[in-house]
């Protein structure tokens, strides 16, 4: 029978966790971004993560100490409700640490008990007060239900009656108005994007033919395939496989990250960190989005945010913050810092 176990480690850079068993990711510390499933996110802080079976995790940078729960099947499928956890719908799932209170008791203790079904539901408990499709539980077990049979069915024909047949919730619901109206995308769109991410796992971590890819995932020919790829990601099926570079895992992104940690307070254009990088600016941005999946403009201002945050923890005034990171007037470093963070620094140094 699996067990619940506890691992906490510096991540190395660049390398790819694969997430073999239902696992909550708890970022102890570090700076800059990371990547899950080919999306780079930054915005991590104070959230606990929850990857299911299937999934990967990059850490982008050196300086991440980070611990890994992983549960057993037994535990999570006591109840369904584990699905929203665990089950991705449009971004990364997560539970925003800081503002659970049980969560930051479980998880500060040296020594976890063996009652770990206390901090899924506790999660679960937490992730229906973010409620952050603003939806009702019934309207939740229709979401998570189409999610499910996406999942599993992405490289069939999936259309409206497939999905009704299928439901566990009531059907009374528009299935399509719903999901537009919540998640802001409709059922193809979830079926393509599926279709997606599962092809490039394959391009990425197996020696599979790209032909062989297609038919599997449900494409119509390979050169539809290759169309629909680079339409989505601006490369072919085979730029994406080389550019990954899952077993070489060279200098590149290290190399920049640190460029942009060094000098991010002092500048802030592109030109400057091509030209520490011997690259034009259109390489540079390019190779950073094929490898990356981000923009260096990104890049250099989830830097400024990160350093914001500490410099307005560690209580140096807005002004001092301001001209520190390079900004010419304190009124710009405060519309900057809110329109990323989504708050005054006035108001998140309080």
């Amino acid at each position: 029978m699996e067990s619940t176990t506890v691992r906490k480690f510096y991540a190395e850079l660049d390398k790819v966790y694969f997430i073999n068993q239902y696992t909550l990711v708890h970022i102890l510390k570090g700076s800059g971004t990371i990547q899950v499933d080919f999306k780079t996110y930054s915005d991590w802080d104070d959230k606990i993560i929850y990857l299911e079976k299937g999934q990967y995790i990059k850490f982008l940078s050196e300086d991440f100490l980070v611990r890994f729960i992983t549960f057993p099947d037994e535990i999570l499928f006591k109840s369904k409700d584990v699905r929203i956890l665990f089950k991705h719908l449009v971004s990364l799932g997560y539970i925003n640490y800081s503002e659970c209170e049980d969560c930051r008791s479980f998880l500060g203790k040296t020594v976890f008990n063996t009652n770990m079904d206390k901090l899924i539901d506790t999660s679960i408990d937490q992730w229906y007060w973010q409620n952050p499709f603003s939806a009702n539980k019934e309207e939740y077990g229709i979401i998570f239900d189409v999610k499910e049979i996406i999942d599993k069915e992405f490289s069939g024909h999936i259309n409206i009656g497939h999905l009704k047949d299928h439901l566990i919730h009531s059907t009374h619901y528009n299935i399509q108005g719903l999901l537009k109206d919540k998640l802001g995308i409709s059922i193809q769109k979830m079926v393509a994007g599926k279709q997606l991410m599962e092809s490039q796992k394959e391009l990425a971590f197996t020696d599979k033919s790209i032909q062989e890819i297609a038919f599997e995932k449900g494409f119509k020919d390979p050169a539809y395939f290759n169309r629909v790829f680079k339409n989505k990601l601006g490369q072919t099926p085979k730029n994406f496989r080389d550019n990954f570079d899952y077993g070489n895992r060279d200098r590149f992104t290290q190399d920049l990250i640190e460029l942009i940690q060094l000098f991010h307070k002092d500048e802030h254009k592109l030109a400057f960190y091509a030209d520490k990088m011997n690259i034009s600016v259109k390489a540079l941005s390019k190779k950073v989005k094929e490898r990356m999946n981000v923009t260096l403009g990104e890049l250099i201002r989830a830097q400024l945010i990160d350093s914001a945050k500490t410099m307005l923890q560690q209580g140096e005034i807005v002004k001092e913050v301001a001209f520190s990171l390079g900004f010419e007037e304190p009124n710009n470093f405060s519309k900057f810092f809110a329109q990323h963070t989504g708050v005054a620094p006035s108001i998140f140094k309080k």
